[in-house]
């Protein structure tokens, strides 16, 4: 067999062409190839907590779930959301009809973004952003439009204004993350509510990607967009038990939202995965009802990691933009005579032993990322201390 097609059109969907390998790939196998510190793809390397390990080996044991779980999700994860978004947010939601279970939070975004965006629809969506949504838009057929974050005064923040300009009559949705991955930053109340009116004002319907709810830092809060006036009715909240519970692998998130939207989304839903993660659901419900303690002795925990490598990327002579939440640091590079966070990153394991992203592959403008580079830092003390330490050469 050549491989070859009779065509002369490319094998794959010109929506998708942009779109390689992605770059979590090639720095993945980089670390790999050179034994260096991975801080570049976000997942933790321990895992969460004993007890939501051993109640997934218990729905194992006991047979729940290892069969295809009710398409919605299974009722207990279901009511464990709605709980939990009670208890924390004082948002209501009905288990039965506004809670959806996905695979995950990026088949919650491709979910919904496929249910609601027609071709020619834009989707606004703040830039940098993660890469799935560039990719997720254009399968939809959409058009996305990038507000972007930039630096000011320490750490990158949204202009209002821009956002504003963005949105046309060919607007269908606001793609809003807070805490913002890779920026770091939270968005306050103040900016909440000015999107929240816009969102209202042109009758807009928003995907607000909130998988890093716990971990938002210092004097920072995390505030839900579906929380202010209005925006119950056309808000899709997307959550994680990944970044909340150290389970990345278990895939298991979920949307809110009332009942029409999640009608929606789950008709695009069920033609991607159907079901998933059967066993892991139930875990998940027993994770959502874990004391307040846990969850602030997590977001301590992290705070106190984002530190030790804050600290020690500062001391290798990288600019460090304040980080308010998710497990991510963003740099600059120029401080170290460097421009190209590519190159950069692809140089990084030989000469320091360690491994990062380069934010520019979460722009539409690639040059305007071009000087900043991610670092994650949910990983152990010891390691963080370690890459910290290896970064030191790069002062010399």
């Amino acid at each position: 067999m050549t491989g070859m097609t009779s065509s002369a059109r490319p094998l794959l969907n010109r929506r998708l062409a942009e779109f390689g390998t992605t770059i979590f790939a090639e720095m993945s196998a980089l670390a790999l190839s050179t034994g260096s510190i991975n801080l570049g793809q976000g997942f933790p390397d321990t895992d969460g907590p004993e007890e939501v390990r051993e109640a997934a080996v218990r729905a194992l044991r006991d047979g729940r779930g290892n069969q295809y779980p009710p398409g919605p999700g299974v009722p207990e994860l279901r009511t464990a959301i709605a709980a939990h978004q009670e208890r924390r947010y004082g948002l209501s939601y009905d288990p039965d009809t506004e809670v959806l279970v996905t695979a995950g939070a990026t088949e919650a975004i491709a979910a919904a973004l496929l249910a609601l965006v027609e071709p020619g629809d834009e989707v606004v969506a703040l830039e940098p952003y993660y890469d799935s949504y560039a990719a997720c838009i254009a399968m939809a057929g959409g058009t996305r439009v990038p507000v972007t974050l930039r630096p000011h005064e320490g750490s990158f923040r949204l202009d209002l204004d821009e956002l504003r300009a963005a949105v046309t009559d060919r607007t269908r949705l606001l793609l809003i993350n807070t805490p913002h991955n890779p920026t770091g930053t939270v968005l306050t109340r103040e900016e909440l509510a000015t999107i929240a009116e816009l969102a209202v004002e042109r009758d807009l319907l928003v995907v607000t990607d909130e998988v890093y709810e716990h971990l938002v830092f210092d004097e920072a809060e995390h505030v839900p967009l579906a929380t202010f006036p209005g925006m119950g009715e056309r808000t899709i909240t997307i959550g994680s038990a990944g970044k909340t519970f150290s389970f990345t692998g278990w895939k298991v998130g979920w949307i809110t939202a009332p009942p029409g939207l999640v009608t929606a989304v789950r008709s695009a839903k069920q033609f991607l995965t159907y079901v998933s993660s059967g066993p892991f659901q139930y875990a998940v419900a027993e994770a959502l009802a874990l004391p307040n303690s846990y969850f602030e002795t997590f977001r301590q925990d992290m705070q106190a990691k984002r530190d030790i490598l804050a600290a020690g990327l500062r001391g290798a002579g990288f600019e460090v933009y304040d980080t308010a939440g998710t497990y991510f640091i963003t740099t600059d590079i120029r401080p170290l005579g460097e421009s190209d966070g590519f190159a950069f990153c692809r140089s990084l394991p030989e000469r320091a032993g360690v491994v990062a992203i380069p934010n520019a592959v979460f722009y539409d403008h690639r040059e305007q990322g071009a000087p900043f580079v991610r670092f994650a830092f949910c990983k152990r003390t010891s390691v963080l201390e370690e890459a910290a330490s290896r970064l030191k050469s790069l002062a010399a």
